[in-house]
């Protein structure tokens, strides 16, 4: 419940993460596979309520409502539970198992006409890229399991747990008004990946050729503009702006040029170009490889991405930091943008240490919180088998005492012993067919009803 709540709250961003998951990480020490399953677990319970009383009165364990979770719906739910308390964890794992497989296996294909395709884009009156698309279906599909496939991809490091409803949050003097973690903001990054990922691999396979040049996006900025805190004038306009495109800011800029190919120009009063400099990388190869090999992957607190990240300059060239090793820090792009737009910061210490701090000036520490931190700032912290600190008293001697005061004020008539979670499976055979039968049939029904026809299906019988 508690994991649902600072999910639905989306408190991990006032810390500068991209999700609950990277929290329970960095502050609580749990392993990023297992956090990303336990907000999954906690935001389906929200929507099955006999999974959870279940789960809440400790009739069930948290290995048994993992599995349920991952197919249970509001009309199924009652055959898994019934299974749950009357079998043993491997019994619902199994039957999870082999109900995935009659779905899949009694998925339809439908066959639709063609339509007439289309694909339209353009630059709208807020200088935003607006794309429309109109798809054959069996063309739509493909696009959206590439899409799919590219989110999954994406979600190596991040939790998929539904929408979240849309607001600003603001921390300092970073704010966040776009809903990072909804569905449409998720196809968006996949379909980044995939562009991107199709560039990278043709950029490999035509090198050196003429045509090169022509996949790669193209930024025009002026060195003013990077070193200067100027903006454009009618007097002096200074270019900052996509090849073709609209014009970008300042710190969007600084972000591309921290790790990208430059080429200097030399123009004339008149625009003239007089000398072109020959290509070059901000970040060369070699210097890559030993970047990647030091930091593996995002070195910003909490954050456990190790693909997709960037090289970060901590002094940024165009103010005349050097590209060396002491310089240079890997983010991942979520983090790479909060460090140049969204107010936070990152220094690098002479013993080769990277301290990085919130909008307003904190130092972000490396594991969560200490429990000075907590004390000092009134908060309430429980770290493994750290002592805690309870709302309702002084710091509690060990980790056991908070959890037991803390279950204690959510359910005070929760009582737990030896035998509530024993299941009560005999020995017997578990006929799974009746309980995979079971379940469709409820299901059917609910989505008959919701159409609002009488569903005619019969369901099996059950004890």
């Amino acid at each position: 419940m508690l994991i649902a709540e600072y999910d639905r709250s989306r408190a991990y961003e006032r810390h500068g993460l991209a999700n609950t998951a990277q929290w329970l990480n960095w502050q609580c020490g749990i392993r990023s596979v297992a956090a990303r399953e336990k907000v999954r677990v906690a935001r389906s319970l929200e929507a099955l309520p006999e999974i959870s009383a279940a789960f809440a009165s400790g009739e069930v364990s948290y290995s048994k409502v993992r599995a349920m979770t991952r197919v249970a719906t509001a009309a199924n739910e009652s055959v898994l539970v019934n299974v749950a308390r009357h079998g043993t964890a491997s019994h619902v794992e199994k039957l999870v198992r082999k109900y995935r497989w009659t779905e899949r296996r009694d998925a339809g294909k439908l066959a639709h006409a063609h339509a007439n395709r289309a694909v339209h884009y353009f630059y709208d009156d807020a200088d935003t890229f607006v794309l429309h698309a109109r798809l054959p279906a069996e063309i739509g599909a493909i696009v959206r399991k590439a899409l799919d496939a590219a989110r999954d991809v994406l979600r190596e490091s991040e939790v998929d747990v539904g929408p979240h409803a849309p607001g600003e949050f603001s921390y300092g003097t970073w704010a966040l008004t776009e809903p990072e973690n909804s569905p449409a903001a998720r196809r968006a990054d996949a379909l980044r990946h995939l562009a991107e990922t199709f560039l990278t691999g043709l950029s490999e396979e035509t090198d050196g050729t003429p045509s090169a040049d022509r996949y790669q996006v193209v930024v025009h900025v002026d060195q003013a503009v990077l070193t200067q805190a100027c903006a454009a004038s009618d007097r002096e306009p200074h270019l900052s702006e996509v090849d073709d495109g609209p014009a970008l800011a300042l710190d969007t800029v600084r972000r591309l040029a921290c790790d990208a190919t430059l080429v200097g120009l030399v123009e004339g009063e008149g625009g003239e170009p007089l000398d072109i400099g020959r290509k070059t990388r901000s970040i060369p190869p070699a210097l890559k490889r030993a970047l990647r090999a030091r930091d593996r992957g995002c070195r910003f607190p909490g954050c456990d991405r190790t693909r997709f990240t960037e090289g970060h300059h901590v002094r940024h060239w165009a103010d005349g930091g050097e590209t060396k090793l002491a310089n240079l820090v890997t983010l991942c792009s979520f983090h790479h943008t909060l460090i140049h737009e969204g107010g936070f910061g990152v220094t690098a210490t002479d013993d080769g240490l990277f301290v990085f701090t919130r909008p307003d000036g904190r130092r972000i520490p490396d594991a969560g919180f200490s429990q000075h931190d907590c004390r000092q700032h009134g908060a309430e912290c429980f770290r493994g088998n750290n002592s805690g600190v309870t709302r309702s008293g002084p710091p509690t001697d060990d980790s056991s005492t908070a959890l037991r005061a803390h279950l204690q004020r959510l359910a005070p008539d929760l009582h737990i012993d030896a035998s509530t979670s024993r299941c009560r499976w005999l020995g017997e055979r578990m006929d799974y067919s009746l309980a995979i039968e079971g379940m469709q049939f409820l299901s059917d029904r609910a989505l008959s009803g919701a159409r609002g026809a009488p569903s005619e299906a019969q369901g099996p019988a059950t004890g």
